[in-house]
Order: C-alpha cells, then structure tokens, then sequence
C-alpha cells in the first residue's frame, strides 16, 4: 500500500495510465472534438487522453477548460478518470456538470504525494468507490468530502427550490464546489465576468440554453467575456452558418439571462472595474489575475458554468484567494532586469514567472526600476495565466498587496539566460510572416494609439488585426485613432479576441504570424495550426509593414 487517494467525484473506471508532471490548460492544450492535446509546449503533445486514466498535478491557464472537460464527456472523447495531486477547480466543475446535468458521471480523485508518484509508474490501473488498482499497487480511496456549509437563510431558500429549479442546480453545485474547496460558508459578490460564453465547444451552447430554457436569471451585475464571432458583421464576413449560428446562439443565452453584451477579455477597462478589496466572481483567467494582482479586487479563477451559477444566487465558495493568507507569496522570483527593454519584456516575464511557478503566487522582485505601466501590467498577467495555475501575483514596489510573503517562501531567479531560451521557445516560426495579431487580451485605446503610431500612416503590407472590447471601440472612434488604423489598413474588430477567432476571420492563407501577445504567442499555435513569432508592439508594426520578423533577439537580450 502506497499512500492514499480522496474522492471529489465517486466512480469507477479502468485503462491505461496516461502520466505527466506538467499541468495542462484543457481550453488551447486539448482539442475537444478528439481528445488530443494540442499544446505544443507540453510533453503530452500529440496524445490522446480518451479513455485513458489522466494523472496530472493539476490544471492551469483558461477557466473554459470546464467547457471543454464537458464536451469531452458528451463525445466520448474525455479521459476514462482524472487523478490529480493538487487541489483543482476547474476540470473538476466540468466533470460535476456532466455527472449531475448530462448523466455522464467520471471519477475525479486528489492522491497524496506518495500515492501520484506510485500511480504515475503504472502502465494500467483500475478505480473502484474504495481504492485503486494497478500491477503490485493498491492505494485506498477516501469518500467524498461532506463539509457541513453555514448556509443563510436565503442561501437554504435558494437551494430548496424556492426561485426555481434553475437557481437550485446552481446552489447544488455552487455548495459541491465549497465542499471541494473546504469552505465552510459562502461569501456574497458584488459583480460577475462570464467566461462560458465563449463557442469553445458545442457543450458551451448545450449548458447555456438548458439553463436559459429552465429560467436562469443573473441577479447581480454581470459582464460577459469576449464571444467567437464578431455579433453584428459575422455574416458578411463569410463565417460559416454551421459555426457563427451556434456562436452567436450562445452569446444571446447569456443576454436571455440578464448578462450585459459588452463581449470583451478586458472587463478591468470598463467603467464598471472592481475596487481594491471589492468580491467579485470572474472567469476569463487574464482578468482573474488582473483584477487580483493589480487594483486588488478579490476573486477565484472560476470556471466555467460556475461564473453563471454565482451571478445566479450572487454567492461564492468562501476559500482561496477570497481569504488573506491563500494571497501570499509563496515564492519568491528574483528578475535579472535587462537595460534598454521594451514592451515585449513584459509578456515573456509573464510567461516565464507562470513556468517557475506553475503552483503557487510568486512575488517579482527587480522590476520597479523599469517603472511598469497599466499595459504591462495586463500583458504581464495574461501571459502569466498560460503557465501557471495560480489566480494571481505581486510584484515588489508596484502591485497593492505585494508585501503578503508567506514565512516558509521559496526563491528562485529568471536570469537573462532564460529570457533569450524563452523567446526562442515562443518564436518558432520562420521570418516571413502572413498575418499581425494583436490584441488578446483585447487592446486598451492607449494601445490603439500606440499601433497608430508606430506606424506612422505608414500602410501595411500584410493582413493586421487589431481586437477590442466594444467600449474601447467608441473611444477609439470617438478620438480619431479608429480612423488612423483603418487608413493604414488595419482590420479593428469587436467582440471575438484571438483566442477564439476562426477563418475566414483568421486569414486561411495565413502560414506564420506575429502577434504581441505572450498569451496568444503560447496558444497560437494549437489553436491556429500555424507557425508563431512574438514581438513587441513596435516589433509588431514593422513586421506588418514588412512582412518580416528578423529571427535575433531584441537588443536588450543580445
């Protein structure tokens, strides 16, 4: 006997075993319609978790990983079992619905370190409701957790079916997750950001509609993230009927529910953003670290279909990053700060800090000299999110809560050595480059300015697409800067960011491309099929002008 296993989801289940000790994000690492992992960063690449035994540390990046999990299951696709070794939310939510909702039920178990390292070796296992089985291995499987939630009286009210049955399922899994996370109460949040809007699968569609059709209704103020389509245009711009109906279908499901259509990945640039301590409940896993690292806003990194369950009852798993101490640092990053840097920096440092610490908040010690900006700040974080699983990070001298430094804190250090590996890894493709994408998280108006600029009525040479929220829109049009970037043929468009674009939107020429993006820089790929390079704003803009990204690095890591 080695260790021990603890059941968040009972079940039973037989395969192959299917080991990494790198997590993966399932919403750009993993394809729905098949089950193969598409990351190109990670060392699962080109296999298939279908029927097979997942054991992972845990999961990172996207909160519409749900999502994902949630097709899988209904396709046929997902993994026979997920093992985890670390407390996990988002997969996890994702099983839960396809167990309670769609009768599709798969076992999700947490094992003790012993226990993962042991189940990890194996080649085949087999799961019961009280313990797993492999060649010369049993490890026992604790039941389920059955924490006694302090629920209100409205909290009671609400799950006993009061406002519905819609707002019941909600409470049912909203106090299932608590009971995953220990919480032993629910905490009441002022705003939402709804990630599941996204047409990420057909399992997206499937859940909204179910819940719209069953009365589901926000109660509190709620945002919706950036959708796949451009709402308005998506017809005249060739998309498909096949693809652009269901997407639009999803985005108008959530509308039917209460939420606000603002369609972006920036809600933090809306008049509505959180304040400092202000409990809020977003997904989209670039905002969530933004809205904790920088104003201070506090939120976990909801999964999907769990954003709209708590903008339903207006109530959160009291437990993570909503408490103090889960908002420590629990490593230190000491950054060697390159002289003479520019804005490209800080995506790959995002990037970077996300890989040394894949599982826990890191403190980035080195950085106030170079006086980051609001931009940097988002480019930082949303890179951040690609690789690493935590909701958020402080960096000294500059973000609001920056000195909760856990006492046992580890240190590490990003050394200029890593920053030039970095860019190499996220820079793979060739010089000549087919398509500019910028834009993901959606651009600020500072950044429309700064694209404007650079290229200086210039006209491009190469199709450039600019993505934004509809809010930041206005204020380009309203400035001018809208009128500077389409007379230099640039494309701005609405709605859709690049994470979830699709041709013809997204040139089907297209070869290679650049963006500025860390975040789009590590998804691209996957998600697009195609070669990837990454620069900065400026780097961008030539490069769009040009054609070519000259394959060195930038000066300051030469």
């Amino acid at each position: 006997m080695t260790g021990r296993a603890h059941s968040i989801l009972p079940g039973v289940a037989q395969g192959q075993v299917l080991a990494t000790a790198e997590a993966i994000s399932f919403w750009g690492g993993v394809d729905p319609a098949t089950g193969l992992v598409i990351d190109v960063h990670h060392p699962l690449a080109g296999q298939s978790l279908a029927g097979r035994i997942l054991v992972m540390p845990g999961t990172r990046g996207s909160c519409t990983g749900s999502g994902v999990l949630l097709d899988l299951a209904l396709n046929g696709r997902a993994p026979t079992a997920l093992v985890f070794a670390e407390p996990e939310d988002v997969v996890t939510l994702g099983a839960m619905i396809a167990a309670g909702m769609f009768d599709r039920p798969l076992p999700v178990l947490r094992l003790t370190a012993d226990a993962f390292a042991a189940l990890s070796q194996a080649a085949t296992a087999r799961i019961t409701e009280t313990e797993i089985q492999a060649p010369g291995l049993t490890i026992p499987i604790d039941p389920p957790a059955t924490a006694a939630l302090d629920l209100t009286p409205d909290d009671r009210a609400m799950l006993d079916g009061a406002q519905g049955e819609a707002t019941a399922q909600a409470m049912r899994i909203i106090c299932a997750m608590a009971a995953n996370q220990g919480a032993t109460r629910l905490i009441s949040v002022t705003r939402g950001h709804i990630d599941g809007c996204i047409y990420a699968s057909p399992a997206n569609l499937t859940f909204a509609e179910k819940m719209a059709d069953m009365g589901a209704r926000v109660r509190i103020p709620t945002t919706m993230n950036a959708i796949s389509v451009d709402h308005a245009n998506w017809r005249a711009q060739g998309v498909p009927p096949r693809f652009g109906g269901p997407a639009q279908r999803l985005a108008d499901a959530y509308v039917r529910m209460g939420c606000q259509p603002t369609f972006t990945c920036s809600p933090y640039l809306l008049d509505t953003a959180p304040a400092a301590g202000e409990a809020i409940a977003w997904a989209e896993s670039n905002a969530v670290i933004y809205a904790n690292s920088v104003p201070g806003a506090r939120t976990a990194k909801h999964p999907d279909f769990l954003d709209l369950f708590i903008a339903m009852t207006g109530r959160a798993p009291l437990a993570g990053v909503y408490l103090d101490e889960p908002r420590q640092a629990r490593r230190i990053l000491d950054v060697d700060l390159p002289p003479g840097i520019d804005a490209a920096f800080w995506p790959l440092i995002g990037w970077l800090a996300g890989r040394a610490a894949p599982d826990r908040i890191p403190l980035l010690r080195g950085l106030v000299p170079a006086q980051p900006r609001t931009e940097n700040l988002r480019a930082l974080c949303a890179a951040f999110g690609t690789t690493s699983a935590a909701p958020m990070l402080h960096v000294q001298g500059v973000t609001p809560e920056a000195d909760r430094l856990a006492p046992q804190a580890d240190h590490a250090r990003i050394t200029r050595a890593d920053m030039a590996a970095g860019w190499r890894m996220l820079n793979d493709g060739p010089e000549q480059v087919d398509l500019v994408a910028i834009g993901s998280p959606h651009a600020s108006l500072p950044e429309c300015r700064a694209l404007a600029d650079a290229l200086a009525g210039r006209a491009v040479a190469v199709p450039t697409i600019l993505t934004v929220g509809r809010a930041v829109l206005a204020q380009a049009r309203d400035d001018g800067t809208l009128a500077r970037l389409q007379a230099a043929g640039v494309q701005v468009l609405p709605d859709l960011c690049w994470c979830s674009i699709s041709e013809p939107v997204f040139p089907p020429g297209t070869r290679a491309l650049m963006t500025n993006s860390g975040k789009y820089a590590h998804y691209g790929p996957g998600l697009s099929g195609r070669a990837v390079r990454f620069g900065g704003l400026a780097a961008c803009a030539e490069a769009a002008v040009t054609g070519r990204a000259p394959q060195t690095l930038p000066p300051w890591l030469r």
